[in-house]
């Protein structure tokens, strides 16, 4: 299943997303957020509708985490090209809820930042509370789904700084989505794209991550506990590059679809 978070009727609700004469297109709604349904999509009652075109929906941040937490360095050819060393385990960051913003937002770029790049990324959404998971716990119980994230961020200030708050967490540098899916296997390879202006800059596929799916959620819940809503971003594959203000960013995950986002100059 496939759903996003829109405005319908004067009300944030959260639509079921199917294929409609070849294109996407919301066709039920569901009775309430997916978080809340406790993850079980399948078996809940969804009421039907005139289907919607997703490209003509007002969509929201199909998820509301307390917490967002991403992976540094966790493909070969990216650390290769940012001239770092490989990590040994999960290098961990986070984004604050606040940087979230919706397919079709607009990323504003600090106007004290000479360099903002892109950062096509699989997020991971969690379906249920999980805490100390053991070495040979299968955490697919614990996904609810699978969407598309942008990691943008603020290279001078990750220079400058050392640790990432400012250069990962500034409002709008989180856009995610359009959509949920519940059905995805990172584990056999899902691809991801990122195009700017329609130029192909970022093509990687997940089989290259070196750390996968289930080593990162194990590892993050060694020491934090992730609820039902939480996004992780797993990292970015090679070819990250500026952005400036009238560029269209696109991040592209086979399975899910197209995270399409602004970039506009922050006006002091």
């Amino acid at each position: 299943m496939k759903y996003c978070r829109f405005q319908y009727e004067n009300k944030i609700r959260y639509g079921v997303v199917e294929p409609v004469a070849g294109k996407d297109a919301i066709t039920h709604l569901l009775p309430s957020s997916p978080e809340e349904l406790g993850g079980d999509l399948e078996s809940v009652t969804i009421q039907s509708l005139a289907p919607i075109p997703l490209f003509d929906a007002v969509l929201l941040e199909p998820v509301r985490p307390s917490k967002i937490v991403c992976v540094g360095r966790n493909y070969r050819e990216h650390i290769a090209e940012m001239g770092h060393d490989v990590p040994t385990e999960p290098m961990l960051f986070f984004k604050p809820p606040s940087a979230l913003l919706a397919p079709g937002g607009t990323v504003r770029r600090l106007n004290f930042v000479d360099r903002t790049d892109h950062e096509g990324e699989l997020g991971i959404v969690i379906g249920k509370r999980c805490f100390k998971l053991k070495p040979d716990q299968d955490v697919r119980p614990f996904i609810l789904g699978y969407t598309c994230v942008n990691d943008v961020s603020a290279r001078d200030l990750q220079k400058k700084d050392g640790q990432w708050a400012r250069a990962k967490g500034f409002d709008t540098s989180c856009p995610v989505g359009p959509v949920v899916t519940t059905q995805l296997d990172p584990w056999a390879g899902v691809s991801v794209k990122t195009r700017v202006n329609g130029q192909l800059r970022q093509d990687g596929t997940t089989l290259d991550l070196i750390f996968p799916v289930d080593v990162i959620i194990r590892h993050i819940s060694r020491v934090m506990t992730l609820l039902p809503g939480d996004l992780i971003a797993t990292g970015t594959p090679s070819g990250v590059g500026p952005i400036v203000g009238g560029d269209v960013m696109e991040v592209e995950i086979s399975g899910i679809g197209v995270l399409r986002n602004l970039v506009a100059d922050e006006i002091a």
